[in-house]
């Protein structure tokens, strides 16, 4: 198996894993909500679980995209700011050697 493709199986296999969990969790938070109603019939019950499950999937989803998202401007804002970081280096690089050059050049005739 080669590198991409393993990468790819692992990060399918975080991202059920992570559904999952977070699946479990709206299924426990829908049934800590929904205890203190013991007038509500069994059916009742139910379908406002499943709703409640829902809508904190989809709450889960919406915060993940969005921390995605903010990851990709930050790694652009961060690769720009090291992309100056090496032109100011390399700029300070080569002046250093032109002054090495010009002061041998300038002084290796007094010598």
């Amino acid at each position: 198996m080669r590198g991409e493709d393993a990468r790819v199986l692992v990060n399918g296999v975080e991202g059920h894993l992570l559904i999952a969990a977070t699946r479990r969790d709206g299924r426990a938070a829908a049934a800590r909500f929904t205890a203190p109603f013991d007038w509500l019939t069994r059916a009742q019950r139910e379908e406002i679980e499943r709703r409640f499950e829902a809508e904190y999937l989809a709450l889960a989803r919406s915060s993940w995209e969005h921390t995605a998202e903010r990851a990709r401007a930050m790694r652009g804002e961060y690769e720009e700011t090291y992309r100056g970081l090496r032109r100011r280096l390399l700029a300070g690089w080569l002046l250093a050697c032109a002054a090495t050059v010009a002061v041998t050049v300038l002084v290796a005739p007094l010598l």
